[in-house]
Formats: structure tokens, C-alpha cells, sequence
């Protein structure tokens, strides 16, 4: 991979419109379909999807603009372009699941593989975005399960490429498809939440799959606290902090956390871990992890009332999904427990949604599950790609 070549356009793309939100392209270069297959099959993860890769890929890294926390920030992601497809493709936003390192950024391509990059070798015209607190915005600690940053990240990256592939006269088919899996699941019906609800962002849902999300975030939180071991720790004091840094709580890790748990957490989440090498740190026992006073503050509903609200605030219950909607979730996930999937599905429901359909994975865990639901997201695509 290291003959793929590297340059800037800059020079060639035209000042900004108003709202497209694209800064600039990268052209990282054009993979063989030979070579986006023998990526898959190294992948352990990924070699199911080798028999749908069909396509070259030409690859782009798009920077565009985005808010956090109220002011512009310069953002990044991936783009993929499938080359010489018999018809017009379709555009897809694929959202990746939570990470840890900051080399893992989709955008780093070919130096990491997401897997996602096979739905443009599939024959979609693909973006991936980084997420605030990856790629060019790797100084700000990731919002993580935020709901306004999660949806911004992703429909600004779409009005950027949008009008990349405009300029670059790359047609799709006017067709837009929404795909994640774990934190992507949530981020994914953010983003779907925010476009069905604002048409002055002026873009037109096809289909939406979401994998394993979390989507019911006080359901999440009560589930583990009451678990006497939960299987990916790492998560907890990544939500925490994201959320004491993005609302500017600012409070000591000591709050929450235990020795010598809250002195390591900084150098846990400094962007170098993976999530292996963060969940070897801390303990499985959420009591062993929290303070005594902040794990029986979140077992009473009189106190740690801020954070309480923000769970609550950024789960996606309040909204009734209009597009086509596929919730996966694997039945025995150990890290995102299918409860929540279950419990959002019931809130659409019961407000009268008829859009949304569950697609349970029998005896899934949360790295297992996310196969069969991508083989299974790929035909029903295909099935409305009109």
C-alpha cells in the first residue's frame, strides 16, 4: 500500500459556498479491487466481506467545518469512490464504532482499515467521518455519546462531500443511506434524528441500519451499575469525562473515580491505547471502578442530577424515525446490552412509528454481531439502490 500516492487539491477547489462546509481534499489514491480484498481477508473482522468487494476505490481525505461547543472547528474523514460502476451508485454514511487510539481515525486510510471502506469497494459512494476529538480535531477530547455533536459531525461531512463530488462532476443516484455500529449506531440515528427533523439541511433519507447503539443511554447506565462485572470498562470513564469536558463540568476525576483509577485515566485516554490495552487497567467491577459515594449517587435519583439530565437529554427516545429504519443488535451483546435496543424500538413504537424494524442477532455478542448485520445491511441497500 505504500505506492498509493499522496497530494493536496487545494489549489484547485473554489472558495467555499455558504454552508457546504468543504475546506479541502487529499487525494490519498486509486486500490485495486485485489488489493480492498486482501485487506478483508487479513481482517479477522472483516474477511466475510471480501466476496462484496467488486470495485477499484479511489480515496479522499475531506476536511470540512463543524461546531463544538458553539465555535467552528476544522474536522476530517474519509471518502470513497467506487470507480467504473454500471450504474450511478448511491451516497452512504458509515459510522464507525467507539475508538481509543488516534491513528485508528478513518481518515489515517491506508495506515488503518475500518472495514467501512468496503461499501465503497461494494459499489456506494461512501464517507466515514473521523467524529470530533479524531483526525484534524485529535486535540479535543471526544464527545462521546453526545447528541448534537454526533449528529453535526455527520451531516456537515455529507454537505461537504456533496459538494466535493459536485465540483469533481462524481454523480450519485440521489439516493442516501445511513450505516453504523456501536457508538456509529448511536451516532447514526442522530444524524437521522437531526435531518428527518430540520429540511433546511436539505438532505432526503433512503434507508438508516444501526447496530448495537446504546440509544437509551439511562437504561445503559442504570444496567451497569447494577451489574457486579461488566465486560468493557474502558467505556465508563470514557462517557464520564467526555461529558464532565464537553459541558464544561471541569470536576476532579476523584469525583468519580477510585485510586489509583482516577490517576491513570488521563494517560489511559491520551489518544495511544487501544481499548484492550485501557480495559487491562481498570476493573471489571463498576464498584471497584467508582467512588463508593459517586456509585451510590448513581443508584439514587436525588443526587449526581447533572449527569443524570445529560444521559437522559442525549438518549434517542423524544422523535418518531419517518425513513425506512433497521435496528440490529446482537441478543447476548456483553458491552451494549440488547435492552436498550428493545427499549428504544418500544418508544418509537408506542408513538406511532410503523418505519422502524428490529432485526435481533440470536446469541450476537457485541464483536460477533456486527457481520451479520453488515452482510445483511448490504442487500437491503442494494434493494432500494433504484
Amino acid at each position: 500500500m505504500l505506492w498509493s500516492c499522496d497530494f493536496d487539491r487545494d489549489d484547485d477547489v473554489p472558495e467555499p459556498e455558504p454552508d457546504n462546509h468543504f475546506v479541502s481534499s487529499t487525494y490519498i489514491g486509486e486500490f485495486p479491487k485485489e488489493v480492498l480484498q486482501a485487506l478483508a481477508l487479513a481482517s479477522p473482522e472483516n474477511r466475510d466481506f471480501a466476496s462484496v468487494v467488486q470495485y477499484d476505490v479511489e480515496f479522499y481525505r475531506i476536511n470540512y467545518t463543524t461546531q463544538y461547543k458553539g465555535e467552528e472547528v476544522e474536522a476530517s474523514g474519509l471518502l470513497a469512490v467506487p470507480q467504473n460502476t454500471p450504474a450511478v451508485p448511491g451516497l452512504v454514511s458509515a459510522q464507525h464504532g467507539t475508538m481509543f487510539k488516534d491513528s485508528d481515525a478513518p481518515s489515517n486510510f491506508p495506515n488503518t482499515f475500518s472495514g467501512f471502506e468496503l461499501i465503497g469497494a461494494a459499489g456506494y459512494i461512501t464517507v466515514v467521518p473521523d467524529f470530533i476529538g479524531y483526525g484534524t480535531t485529535s486535540d479535543i477530547f471526544h464527545p462521546y455519546y453526545d447528541e448534537e455533536h454526533s449528529a453535526q459531525t455527520v451531516v456537515d461531512m455529507l454537505k461537504a462531500a456533496k459538494y466535493f463530488l459536485n465540483e469533481e462532476k462524481i454523480a450519485t443516484n440521489g439516493n442516501l443511506f445511513l450505516v453504523g455500529y456501536s457508538e456509529g449506531g448511536y451516532v447514526t440515528l442522530a444524524a437521522q434524528k437531526e435531518i428527518e427533523e430540520n429540511p433546511d439541511h436539505d438532505l432526503s433519507l433512503t434507508a438508516v441500519a444501526a447496530g448495537a447503539g446504546g440509544y437509551d443511554l439511562t437504561l445503559m447506565m442504570q444496567e451497569i451499575v447494577a451489574t457486579p462485572s461488566y465486560a468493557d470498562p474502558a467505556f465508563l470513564p470514557f462517557i464520564v469525562q467526555s461529558y464532565n469536558t464537553t459541558y464544561g463540568w471541569n470536576r476532579p476525576l476523584t469525583d468519580f473515580f477510585q485510586e489509583p483509577y482516577a490517576t491513570k485515566i488521563p494517560s489511559l485516554f491520551d489518544g495511544t491505547k487501544i481499548r484492550e490495552e485501557i480495559n487491562s487497567e481498570l476493573p471489571n467491577a463498576p464498584a471497584s471502578l467508582f467512588t463508593p459515594d459517586f456509585y451510590a449517587a448513581l443508584q439514587n435519583p436525588a443526587e449526581e442530577t447533572a449527569l443524570k439530565e445529560a444521559i437522559a437529554g442525549n438518549s434517542l427516545l423524544d422523535w418518531v424515525p419517518e425513513t425506512p429504519t433497521r435496528l440490529y443488535h446482537g441478543t447476548d451483546d456483553e458491552a451494549v446490552f440488547y435492552s436498550t435496543t428493545v427499549s428504544a424500538y418500544e418508544a418509537f413504537t408506542a408513538e406511532g412509528s410503523t418505519s422502524v424494524e428490529l432485526v435481533p442477532i440470536p446469541g450476537g455478542m457485541h464483536r460477533t454481531s456486527i457481520t451479520p448485520m453488515m452482510l445483511d445491511v448490504l442487500t437491503w441497500f442494494n434493494s432500494l439502490n433504484q
